[in-house]
């Protein structure tokens, strides 16, 4: 795994554990986020608001999701996806 998907899985797990899950679309999530939707993570050369990972991932998403790890993963796999990381 790289470096910049490591940091990056470690600060959605840590921002998203928060949530109550199973969470059945992203407006579940913003509850358990620091700062809403403005919440920004980066790692590398990447940098993105939670705002704009919704925008950018609504179609690789796949709710509900049961546990923060499996959205984690799938928020990672899509980002690879996009190109992103």
């Amino acid at each position: 795994m790289s470096d910049v998907r490591s940091e990056l899985r470690e600060q959605f797990l840590d921002a998203f554990g928060g949530a109550d899950f199973p969470v059945e679309n992203q407006m579940d999530l913003v509850p358990a986020l620091p700062n809403g939707p403005a919440t920004k993570f980066e790692a590398g050369d990447v940098s993105l608001t939670a705002m704009e990972m919704a925008a950018k991932l609504g179609s690789e998403q796949e709710f509900p999701y049961e546990t923060p790890e499996a959205l984690v993963d799938d928020i990672l796999d899509g980002l690879e996806a996009k190109g992103i990381l």
